[in-house]
């Protein structure tokens, strides 16, 4: 029997190394199965998110429509049409805004997925249920915009109040506690015996990404996908690809240097005893394959568990170490335009919370600066 899959080869005339374009192409499959179960009268939309939002975010954009249209095919109440692509431009036209409010409002918040054997209960936060609402209201403008619709129903779209950030409620690192961390991966203390033997075999990598993790505040995927390739030692720098496709030349500190290099050199398998696909990955699991989200998830799960003197399950998020290098910096006296540089914030109002965590400086300042001595002296 013939295989008929063809084998994906990359022609790749791009900056970017074959990984990042073999994730981004990853995430365009998948957006053009989503479109396929789409109705036809949306490609304009289509070919508008196509040259005007990250793959990533097409790709959140077009679950969501899908979600809305297959609720329109099972409510039949706004639809006649049994599959999600045979829905109208005419029954897409009579939907007004209340339709969309009592999706948002009643269905989303709470909806239920029956299977053989269960019924799923799901349920959407107010986060959730405000991306939901964009991605709507980008089709319906869109689509009024584009004269295939007669009026422009998202001014009638219900607000939704998402809860404002506390900087109080920022999980981070305490500097101790990472120095704690990093102690913890260079000498095996706190790990079990269990854990100790793959340590053995991964401490200089563990250890490598950890540092890079609270030096930069890296976001996981932005780790994940760093290469050999991406650092120019000589020159002091490498590259990271960001969000949105961004390419960002980062300079690399000493201490990073030093332990990207000792788990080059040391630890990890040499390039030419490797697959074609991870040759240049920089990251490698025990398989000698790029090292996966969550395997890094536990990873960092298991080193700030560590630190924290607190169970596995409690450990921290590589998110939360973002978090520590953000607040670190502030801390140490670098200006909130400088960490929202580094960390590739899009608003400076995400970076001023962990400005928020300096409230004891004020105290600090007033304590440590008398003009008049006290009398008891």
């Amino acid at each position: 029997m013939s295989n008929d899959k063809k084998v994906l080869k990359i022609h790749n005339k791009s900056d970017k190394p074959d990984n990042i374009v073999l994730r981004d192409n990853e995430i365009v499959e998948k957006c053009i199965a989503v479109e396929n179960k789409l109705p036809k009268f949306m490609k304009d939309y289509f070919i508008y998110l196509k040259g005007s939002v990250a793959v990533s975010s097409r790709l959140a954009y077009l679950d969501d429509i899908h979600f809305f249209c297959t609720y329109l095919v099972e409510t039949k109440d706004l639809t006649d049409a049994l599959d999600t692509k045979d829905i109208t431009i005419d029954e897409f036209n009579n939907i007004k805004a209340r339709d969309v409010n009592l999706f948002l409002g009643d269905y989303c918040s709470r909806y239920y997925k029956h299977t053989d054997k269960n019924t799923l209960i799901f349920e959407n936060n107010n986060r959730a249920l405000a991306r939901k609402k964009s991605s709507l209201s980008t089709l319906f403008k869109f689509l009024f915009r584009n004269e295939q619709l007669d009026n422009n129903i998202t001014d009638g779209f219900n607000p939704i109040k998402l809860p404002k950030p506390q900087p109080d409620a920022i999980k981070r690192l305490e500097i101790d506690e990472v120095a704690k961390m990093l102690e913890s991966v260079e000498t095996g203390e706190g790990l079990t015996d269990k854990e100790k033997v793959y340590w053995r075999k991964t401490k200089l990598r563990d250890k490598a990404i950890l540092a890079l993790f609270v030096t930069y505040g890296l976001r996981l995927n932005e780790l994940r996908e760093l290469n050999i390739s991406s650092f120019n030692f000589s020159r002091g720098e490498f590259m990271i690809y960001r969000k949105r496709g961004k390419e960002v030349l980062m300079p690399i500190n000493h201490t990073c240097e030093i332990v990207v290099k000792d788990y080059i050199f040391n630890e990890r398998c040499q390039s030419e005893m490797l697959s074609e696909d991870n040759k240049d990955a920089l990251f490698l699991s025990l398989q000698n394959k790029r090292l996966t989200s969550k395997a890094i998830r536990e990873l960092v799960k298991k080193y700030t568990s560590i630190s924290m003197e607190t169970s596995r399950g409690n450990g921290y998020s590589p998110h939360k170490l973002r978090a520590t290098a953000a607040t670190s910096l502030i801390q140490t006296g670098f200006s909130i335009y400088d960490v929202q540089n580094l960390l590739d914030h899009d608003n400076v109002t995400t970076t001023q919370l962990y400005a928020a965590h300096k409230k004891n400086v004020k105290r600090d300042i007033v304590n440590n600066f008398e003009w008049i001595e006290d009398d008891d002296e």
